[in-house]
């Protein structure tokens, strides 16, 4: 088996079902009010016995005849808080600062001794029923400083969790053994595996609506479905382009572009990466136009219902005139009027009041207007 397919089967169960305990858990102090969810040296593939501190897993790296490299990982961190590692690694200060507030787009950014890379993470949020306030999608952050011998993430909000995929690459020794590199790889690979599964979830909710706005009587009464709940969907996947689109370029750049901090045997693989987010990105767009297809779609309905409803008001209109309009002239009480005083006038008048009604009735209804 290749190693990416080898990663992918260590990756996979971990989305699904969050993984479990591993060797660093006991590292996390719960009661600690550090940022820090883990620190820990990693040596020829292997993690080194011990829980140091950012600083102590440095100086045992860069100190070292074996070499080796850092992953330091850290869960919204504040400045107090990451400005300690910010300076004993020297990364950039323009970076921090993005690590640190968040809201950050998908990008990559290359310092002289450092690569600075933001992912934005995708949850799908489970619903029994999709309503014109429903959440479809949670976004979160991973952000990663690479270097020659540390990798740094910061992740930002409750997805996106890095726990399993740590627990899964330190069973793989031959991968971690590749260096900084082969981190970044896997937290792109998860980040992009994730949107293959958000994406499949959207379109079970697009089918959805699409179905209800087809069919003659929604489910729930309304008939051509609801546009305030496609107007959400379509709020919910431009949230989702919004993380998918612009990692594209980043993407690019890790696949094709020699990098000196990127291992060229694990930069093949981003090529894979690549790939599969080219896949989830073309979906969006296609979501994108589809939502507005039935959009359209849905008003269009919305628009033949209320001319029916104005054809039918229109036919009773001009039914039930005919005998306003008789009763209006034999109301006007003039002496001479024929048939006023005859005694057979008021079921001749009835009659022709009926075969007339019955006429305009059976026309309208013939030609589709009742």
């Amino acid at each position: 088996m290749s190693m990416i397919r080898e990663l992918r089967a260590a990756v996979r169960p971990a989305l699904r079902k969050g993984g479990g305990p591993s060797s660093y858990d006991s590292c996390r102090d719960e009661t600690a009010s550090s940022a820090v969810v883990d620190c820990g040296v990693y040596r020829d593939g292997a993690r080194v016995s011990g829980c140091p501190s950012p600083a102590e897993a440095l100086r045992a790296v860069r100190s070292g005849e074996r070499g080796g490299f850092v992953w330091i990982g850290l869960h919204e961190p504040t400045e107090e808080e990451f400005s300690g590692i910010a300076t004993e690694f020297g990364l950039h200060p323009l970076a921090v600062e993005d690590a640190v507030h968040a809201h950050q787009r998908p990008k990559l950014e290359r310092y002289d001794d450092s690569v600075f890379t933001v992912f934005k993470t995708i949850h799908y949020v489970e619903h029994a029923e999709l309503t014109a306030s429903s959440e479809v999608v949670e976004t979160g952050e991973v952000m990663c400083f690479t270097g020659r011998d540390y990798i740094i993430t910061v992740r930002h909000g409750g997805q996106g969790s890095l726990r399993a995929l740590r627990h899964r690459l330190e069973d793989d020794p031959e991968l971690l053994a590749k260096g900084p590199s082969s981190v970044l790889h896997a937290i792109a690979d998860q980040t992009v595996d994730g949107y293959l599964a958000v994406a499949d979830a959207v379109q079970d909710d697009i089918d959805e609506v699409e179905i209800e706005v087809f069919s003659h009587t929604a489910g729930n009464g309304r008939r051509g479905g609801d546009a305030g709940r496609i107007y959400q969907l379509k709020r919910e996947v431009l949230e989702f382009k919004r993380a998918v689109s612009p990692l594209m370029r980043p993407l690019q750049q890790l696949s094709e572009r020699p990098m000196r901090l990127i291992d060229p045997d694990i930069q093949k693989y981003f090529r894979d990466v690549a790939d599969h987010l080219t896949r989830v990105n073309e979906q969006v767009l296609g979501f994108d136009d589809l939502l507005n297809s039935i959009l359209q779609a849905n008003l269009a309905q919305a628009t033949v219902a209320q001319n029916e409803d104005m054809r039918k008001i229109t036919s009773w209109a001009a039914i039930f005139a005919v005998p306003t309009m008789i009763a209006g002239i034999y109301g006007m009480n003039f002496d001479y009027m024929p048939e006023l005083h005859w005694k057979y006038g008021y079921p001749v008048v009835m009659g022709v009041i009926v075969g007339i009604c019955f006429g305009i009735h059976r026309g309208f209804k013939r030609n589709g207007w009742l």
